[in-house]
C-alpha cells in the first residue's frame, strides 16, 4: 500500500485542513495526500463543534484515503491511541471520535467522505505541546495534553502516519478488538438522546452497543453520548 503522508501540503494557517483536503480529494488527489497546518481558524469536530488548537503546539492534519475501510473512524482512533502509547501515555477511546488521557480529551477525529466516489478524509487534532492554560477557559478542565515540546509535533506526526497505515491493513476483527481494549464506555453508564444504559462494546459495523435500563439492546450509529459512572 502506498505510504501515507505524500504528497504533503502544509499551511502556516488555514481555515480547516478537512476543507482543504476535501477539495483536493474531489479534484483527484492521490491516496495518502496529507494536509497539515500550524494553525486553523475554523477547525471543527462532530455535532458542529469547534476544535481549538494552539498555534505550533498542536498536530493538525488531514489524510486523503482512496477506497477507505468502513471502520475508518475507529482505525484512526486506534492509531492515535497507539501513537500516544509510543510516547508513554495510556489512552482510552470514547466512541465515536474522541481520544482521552485520564478521561480528558487529548485528540479529536473527524472522518468525512464521498463513498460514491471512493474516497474519504480523516482529520485529526492532537494536543502535543499544548499548555492547558492557553486553551479557552471552558476547555481547561476537560482537555489533556501530551506535555511534549513544539519540536515533537513532527515526530508525533510520523508515528501517527505509520500507525494509521498499519491500522488500515488490519481486518475488521483485529481493529474492533484493538478498539474494545481501549473503550472507555465499556461497562460504564452511558447517556444519549434516547435514554440511559450500559456501554457494551462496538458491533461489526462500528455502532455503539448499549444495554438500556429497559433491558433492550440499542445500536447507536450517530449522535452524542455522555460518560457516566463505572457499573460494578
Amino acid at each position: 500500500m502506498k505510504p501515507l503522508g505524500l504528497p504533503r501540503v502544509h499551511h502556516r494557517e488555514i481555515n480547516s485542513t478537512n476543507d482543504a483536503a476535501r477539495a483536493l480529494a474531489a479534484a483527484g488527489a492521490p491516496h495518502g495526500t496529507l494536509v497539515t497546518a500550524q494553525a486553523q481558524s475554523e477547525g471543527r469536530g462532530r455535532q458542529g463543534r469547534v476544535w481549538s488548537a494552539v498555534t505550533g503546539s498542536s498536530l493538525i492534519c488531514t489524510v486523503i484515503l482512496r477506497d477507505p475501510p468502513a471502520l475508518l473512524p475507529l482505525a484512526a482512533g486506534v492509531a492515535v491511541a497507539e501513537t500516544l502509547a509510543e510516547f508513554g501515555h495510556d489512552a482510552q477511546l470514547k466512541w465515536p471520535n474522541d481520544v482521552l488521557i485520564e478521561e480528558r480529551k487529548v485528540a479529536g477525529i473527524l472522518a468525512e467522505g464521498r463513498p460514491s466516489e471512493g474516497w474519504a478524509i480523516v482529520g485529526i487534532g492532537l494536543n502535543v505541546a499544548v499548555a492547558l492554560t492557553d486553551l479557552p477557559e471552558e476547555l481547561q478542565l476537560t482537555a489533556a495534553t501530551m506535555g511534549l515540546g513544539a519540536d515533537d509535533v513532527e515526530p508525533v506526526l510520523d508515528t501517527l502516519l505509520r500507525k494509521l497505515s498499519l491500522g488500515l491493513q488490519q481486518s475488521d476483527t483485529e481493529l474492533l478488538a484493538a478498539f474494545n481494549e481501549r473503550d472507555v464506555l465499556l461497562g460504564r453508564q452511558v447517556k444519549w438522546s434516547g435514554g440511559v444504559g450500559i456501554g457494551a462494546g462496538i458491533d461489526g459495523t462500528g455502532r455503539l452497543i448499549v444495554t438500556g435500563d429497559d433491558g433492550i439492546r440499542h445500536l447507536l450509529d450517530a449522535g452524542e453520548v455522555h460518560l457516566g459512572s463505572i457499573i460494578p
